[in-house]
Order: structure tokens, then sequence, then C-alpha cells
């Protein structure tokens, strides 16, 4: 019963002018994640990726990956950051939304890349429960 309520569950980033809502996957990086929440972050860029740190350490999950779809919110373990993609990196192959190494897919959501690409590097971003 739990599990399902975990899924139903949303967050909301808050940029400087800008909102982001994702929807929870039923994971349990997306759990550790709402746990801690709320918290602030700064946003870096890579290549067509923001990522911001955070205050959890995951594990690494069995479905981890580094090619992720557009709209997935990933987790990267290696900087304990959550990493959104939304184009190329400096590591992508063709056109694929390739991050740096394997991340756990934790949360889903629904935007436009030009949406996402005016948010800069230094940007404060608040994580919320919504």
């Amino acid at each position: 019963m739990e599990k399902c309520k975990l899924f139903m569950k949303k967050i909301i980033l808050k940029f400087k002018d800008k909102e982001l809502i994702l929807n929870l996957r039923d994971t349990p990086t997306a759990a550790l994640i709402y746990d801690a929440l709320p918290f602030t972050s700064t946003v870096k860029k890579w290549g067509e990726e923001i990522y911001f740190e955070t205050p959890v350490d995951v594990e690494l999950e069995n479905n981890a990956r580094a090619v992720v779809e557009f709209g997935e919110i990933a987790f990267w373990n290696g900087g304990s950051a959550i990493a959104i993609g939304y184009g190329k990196t400096p590591v992508s192959k063709n056109n694929e939304i390739r991050l740096i190494s394997p991340c756990n897919i934790w949360a889903d959501s629904s935007f436009d890349k030009s949406y996402i690409e005016q948010i800069k590097e230094n940007e404060t971003v608040k994580i919320e429960k919504f």
C-alpha cells in the first residue's frame, strides 16, 4: 500500500523564474529523495544537462543506465546529484541523451526543451514536496 502512495507523489523544483513538477517512480531513490525534502541546491550545467547536488546518498540500482529518455529524471550516484538531461552531452553518441555514468531513474517530468535550456548555471533551486 505504501509503495502505491509513493508512486502518486510529486515534488516541485523551483528555479529563479521556472518551476518543474516531477512525478515520482516507485524506486528506493525516489523514496530517499522525498524523505529528504525540502532542500536547496545550486544548478550546474554539462552540455544539455542540468544537475544539482542533494543531501542524499543512494546506492546504484540494478536498472541504472547512462542513456535516458527525454523527460526522465536521473540520480547521479557519483555526485549525489539530481540530473536532468534534455539533449546532447559531451559523451553523447548521435542524438542520444547520455549521462556521464549509469544513474538511477527515479522520476518523470513533462517539459519543453526550450523551457529547460533557459535555466542558468549557478541559479538556486529549491526542491519541495508538491
